[in-house]
């Protein structure tokens, strides 16, 4: 492959990493696809770049052909260059990139257990790196490795470096796994999804931690992320990606000021804002991203794009500098102009704020009238059985004396960090977990003194909605026979009886009928949550558990599902139970949240007076660890400290003082019950705010 530039024109180059003109191709049984076309970007010493867009646009590729992974899954570089300062990348045998890998470059992945080996301990591993590459002795490594897991915020580390990954949460072994990456001091760190499967105070933490590790270590990052919040939060620049290719690149400040394409004002716009009114439906982008194997001609995001033309059509933009940015659209110069941005004031977001308000009220009046669940005084205990005779040596409190109702056509949200239980108590509410105590009342009958047999009756009544949709379809049956299984089963239909109302039933969700036949890995993500969703009201259920449904989605998928949710619950009389940790999404669709901590609710509000007003200093480290999407207003350092504690072994008094701020020897002693501090906003504090 010829070099675009001598060695001499290479060491005059600033940038750390540049890319240039690159193009990835894959290997597949009907011949090469192209994964990555004509992608150009540069990152110089110190700075972070974000590089964002749907799954399905590139970004990881791009990532793994710089270290050069994609030789390992049948990816061949078919063009351009990647220049790590005055190293050719794409010269380099697989044998002389791996002594690059971790010295001069590294990466975190997004699912840290996958890049650990579950047979060997943590400092094992970290050591072998150091070892491998720096050429210190065992003792040496060893001492690095302890002070690199206690920088990056892992307590007892001593203890942590004997321990295997699977005995760490997830928050820990990311930073175990950034300890890893930063082992040899490199000076391009990429970060792929680094926190996408994290609660916001952990991710919090976590990016905390690569702005501060940035400066100490003297180093670029490449971050990967389709959270524009984050890419606020935390970039110089931001890199946009669609379909293969790069359509925007500009500094964090003209992005987020006055983005240029349209496909980039899509983005930002389907992000749920914590200012906007609830009343109004969220905006997402049209369609779905296109195959690989099937691009449209033209500029590729023609099809979803609603300012295209026949020149849009006809013929593809190239990449070029606009108002001092870099744009692919036919019409980024004129777009800018005609743009206006946005003259909402103050006082007009105040009224609207007052008037949802107003509403969630009246809609909690509604609902002490007609409750559908009615949980009360529920735990739900799991045992700790060790030695040969399996005895019982503890209990995992994983929900822990709670109390509360869901009234008929409202949507409960529930949120709360991994580990506090909100999991749990949607699954006991089904009866898909036995509670160990309490009562679960559904339409005034208790379902935790039903038998099978009329447990099964009722749950028609009651579905689910699961977080991953690909994993609870069976990828062996059509999605007719998928969605069709829950009217054989309740209603008894077969044949043609059945088929007309699974189509009707895939409309009804945004589906085509057509595909009646089709298998779940013919489908996107988004489409698979579709099918998951016409599943579950296929029985004209009363009631909807939709755990963490929409949280692997992007964010423009995320609010098309939203809006569908919302949609079937207007036409169907639908009551959710709406589980998540995206406190914007879940703002905008509860019409009351509860908080959990530790199997406890500590904190139950309407919407819009939890988000205004909240009482909790839980709830209020939650709220504060929102990334902001406005770059000018980053927070200045995290807002909690810590990992929540072990169900296992939970702290005395309020279970949240050894995270609390305010916390007193009251709290440390004496648990608080759920009070009433205004109309309708409870609180389970000794000293709310």
């Amino acid at each position: 492959m010829k070099n675009r530039f001598s060695k001499q024109e290479v060491a005059n180059i600033k940038a750390l990493l540049d890319i240039s003109h690159l193009s990835v191709d894959f290997k597949t049984k009907t011949g090469l696809l192209r994964a990555i076309t004509d992608v150009s970007l540069a990152i110089e010493p110190g700075e972070t770049v974000c590089l964002v867009g749907e799954s399905g646009s590139g970004k990881t590729i791009t990532s793994k052909a710089v270290m050069r992974l994609i030789d390992y899954e049948n990816g061949v570089i078919a063009g351009g260059n990647i220049w790590l300062g005055d190293i050719d990348l794409t010269a380099l045998t697989q044998e002389e990139v791996s002594r690059l890998r971790g010295k001069k470059i590294a990466m975190v992945f997004q699912e840290p257990m996958a890049a650990f080996d579950p047979v060997f301990t943590i400092g094992k591993q970290i050591v072998e790196v150091i070892v491998r590459h720096k050429q210190a002795t065992r003792t040496q490594a060893k001492e690095r490795a302890v002070y690199l897991l206690q920088r990056v915020g892992i307590p007892e580390p001593h203890i942590r470096m004997n321990q295997y990954p699977g005995e760490l949460s997830g928050g820990m072994l990311q930073r175990a796994m950034i300890a890893m990456a930063l082992a040899c001091g490199p000076e391009l760190l990429i970060a792929d999804e680094p926190t996408t499967a994290l609660d916001v105070t952990i991710q919090s933490q976590i990016l905390h931690l690569l702005q501060e590790l940035k400066s100490e270590f003297n180093m670029a990052i490449l971050l990967i992320t389709h959270d524009m919040g984050i890419a606020a939060e935390i970039a110089d620049r931001i890199v946009v990606m669609y379909a293969g290719q790069i359509v925007e690149q500009a500094t964090v400040y003209q992005l987020f000021a006055q983005p240029h394409h349209p496909y980039t004002r899509g983005l930002l716009r389907s992000i749920p804002k914590l200012a906007g009114n609830r009343q109004e439906k969220l905006y997402s982008i049209t369609g779905s991203i296109p195959s690989l194997s099937a691009l449209p001609t033209g500029c590729r995001f023609h099809p979803r794009c609603p300012h295209a033309t026949q020149q849009c059509v006809d013929s593809s933009p190239p990449l070029h500098e606009v108002n001092q940015r870099q744009v692919a659209c036919w019409h980024a110069e004129e777009l800018a102009k005609a743009d206006t941005g946005d003259e909402t004031t103050g006082r007009q977001t105040a009224t609207a704020h007052a008037t949802v308000l107003e509403h969630d009220l009246a809609l909690v009046d509604e609902v002490r009238r007609e409750t559908l669940f009615d949980i009360k005084e529920v735990s739900k205990f799991y045992p700790i059985r060790q030695g040969a005779l399996k005895r019982t040596t503890g209990m995992i409190r994983a929900v822990d004396n709670v109390s509360f109702t869901i009234g008929k056509g409202e949507t409960f949200g529930l949120v709360g960090e991994s580990g506090s239980g909100k999991s749990t108590l949607g699954r006991v509410l089904l009866q898909l977990e036995r509670a160990t105590a309490g009562k679960v009342l559904f339409q005034g009958h208790d379902l935790t003194q039903q038998q099978i047999k009329r447990l099964r009756e009722s749950r028609r009544h009651m579905q689910m909605i699961f977080q991953d949709p690909y994993n609870s379809l069976d990828p062996r049956w059509s999605i007719g026979d998928i969605i069709g299984e829950p009217l054989w089963i309740h209603d008894g239909l077969r044949g043609k009886e059945k088929q007309e109302r699974v189509e009707q039933l895939l409309a009804q969700v945004g589906l085509s009928p057509s595909w009646y036949d089709r298998f779940p890995h013919e489908f996107s993500g988004g489409q698979r949550q579709r099918i998951g969703i016409a599943r579950a009201i296929a029985t004209n259920p009363q009631f909807v558990l939709a755990d963490e449904a929409v949280s692997a989605l992007d964010v423009s998928v995320q609010s098309q599902i939203v809006n569908l949710l919302q949609d079937l619950q207007s036409r169907l009389g639908l009551t959710y139970l709406f589980i998540g940790h995206g406190l914007s999404i879940v703002r905008h669709i509860s019409t009351r949240i509860g908080v959990m901590y530790l199997g406890k609710l500590v904190e139950i509000a309407p919407s819009e007076e939890l988000f205004a007003n909240a009482a909790h200093h839980y709830t209020k480290a939650l709220l504060a660890s929102i990334p902001s999407t406005d770059p000018t207003k980053r927070r200045g350092g995290v807002t909690i400290q810590g990992e929540i504690p072990s169900p296992a072994n939970p702290p005395s008094g309020c279970r949240f003082h050894t995270r609390c701020p305010a916390a007193t020897a009251r709290c440390r002693e004496q648990a608080p019950q759920l009070d009433e501090v205004r109309s309708d906003h409870w609180v389970a504090c000794h000293h709310p705010v």
